[in-house]
């Protein structure tokens, strides 16, 4: 295949799901830093598009699921942001349920975006790098061939 289309497909993995990305990355015979760094881009591509068009979709999400700012801060997920906080959810998002819905998260619990996405996408290049190292020596130990 392509090396092009191999990096285009691993690039929309990415913007979908990055847990998948890097694998099929691998599989698709890509250095595994081609496959981390166009995984990762795909991941922050979602982010962005999610933190940029989500920030208008805050106060109807509010409305429609809580009423008003005051019924979400009375919550039980309101106490684990105020534990862990933005830093805390940006490096675990990507790990978790994935950076977009990490980002969703974020704004609709009042993050400010551009710290919000400082560690969103720290969190992502992170991940994408352990991801792809353990995938990566897991791969050549079992299959040596590749």
């Amino acid at each position: 295949m392509d090396p092009n289309y191999s990096i285009l497909i691993v690039f929309l993995t990415g913007v979908a799901e990055l847990w998948l990305a890097i694998p099929l990355g691998l599989v698709l015979k890509l250095s595994p830093l081609s496959t981390a760094v166009t995984a990762a881009l795909g991941s922050v591509t979602s982010t962005l598009i999610v933190a940029f068009a989500g920030s208008n979709l805050r106060s109807r999400f509010l409305k429609w699921r809580y009423g008003s700012d005051e019924n979400l801060k009375k919550g039980r997920y309101f106490k684990i942001w105020n534990k862990y906080g933005v830093v805390g959810l940006g490096i675990l998002s990507p790990l978790l349920f994935g950076a977009p819905l990490g980002t969703v998260v974020g704004i609709i619990f009042g993050a400010e975006r551009n710290r919000l996405l400082l560690w969103i996408i720290i969190g992502i290049i992170i991940w994408s790098a352990g991801l792809t190292a353990a995938v990566y020596l897991g791969t050549i130990t079992i299959y040596p061939e590749i």
